[in-house]
């Protein structure tokens, strides 16, 4: 089984990149993050063309989320169960399914902006819920992982320069410490390969041409059980996927399961 995750930054704008990639790469199950859509304009019936449905918690403007699956998608939960809203809103970041026995959840982790702000005191409430809300699944028998953009590099080492980021989200030893607490529970980061270079980043911004000089981040992650990572036979980021004119601004991470 080939499980992914990809921020998209805009279904609608990565649409025909992302039906050729999942022709192409023959994933059976993607987690995708920042729909920019309603659940209305997802485009459901492309995907079923190729083989695909997909279950969706989106409300429009910057966030959403979905799973795209071809193995099946039961006991959908949508939403963060026990998560916090912010602002009065429940925003859509969360959505979990069980796909060829496999439990998955696809997550957004809310940004935080800056610490000073109160979205960076939501962002840790949020991974906090997101720790009890998967602990059940966790401590499980059954394959299991949470997949998405954490919007946490979790080491130093998953900055290009940590020295820029001093003071900012991302970063934080509260962060990375909300982190720590989701995997104590039960689960392992897998790393991927980087396919080019030695860091493997899943996250470069537009500007000042990132990309090009490999100045990312790594805050894709895929955190997963015992079961889960004894089955993962390779796992990568397909950093072909971020070049290009009309590329997100993140790539896929892509794992593949022995199952």
């Amino acid at each position: 089984m080939r499980i992914a995750t990809w921020n998209v930054n805009s279904i609608t704008a990565r649409l025909p990149r992302l039906l050729a990639w999942l022709e192409n790469t023959g994933t059976d199950v993607l987690c995708v993050q920042e729909t920019k859509s309603t659940v209305e304009q997802f485009p459901s019936d492309a995907l079923r063309e190729l083989g695909y449905e997909a279950a969706v918690n989106a409300t429009g403007r910057w966030n959403g989320v979905a799973l795209i699956s071809r193995v099946g998608l039961d006991d959908v939960v949508k939403g963060l169960p026990g998560g916090p809203a912010y602002e009065d809103v429940e925003e859509p970041r969360a959505i979990s399914a069980t796909c060829g026995g496999v439990r998955v959840w696809s997550v957004y982790v809310p940004n935080g902006r800056e610490v000073t702000h109160d979205h960076y005191a939501y962002k840790l409430r949020w991974l906090e819920a997101l720790r009890a809300a998967v602990a059940e699944d966790s401590a499980g028998d059954r394959p299991f992982a949470v997949l998405g953009d954490f919007n946490v590099a979790p080491t130093d080492q998953d900055v290009w320069d940590p020295a820029l980021f001093e003071g900012a989200t991302h970063v934080t030893p509260a962060e990375r410490a909300a982190l720590a607490a989701l995997r104590e529970g039960g689960l392992s980061d897998v790393m991927p390969r980087p396919l080019k270079y030695d860091q493997p980043y899943t996250f470069w911004d537009y500007r000042e041409l990132r990309f090009p000089k490999n100045r990312g981040m790594r805050i894709d992650l895929v955190y997963g059980n015992g079961p889960f990572t004894a089955a993962v036979k390779d796992s990568y980021v397909d950093r072909e996927e971020r070049k290009g004119k009309g590329a997100s601004d993140h790539a896929p991470v892509v794992v593949d399961l022995d199952l």
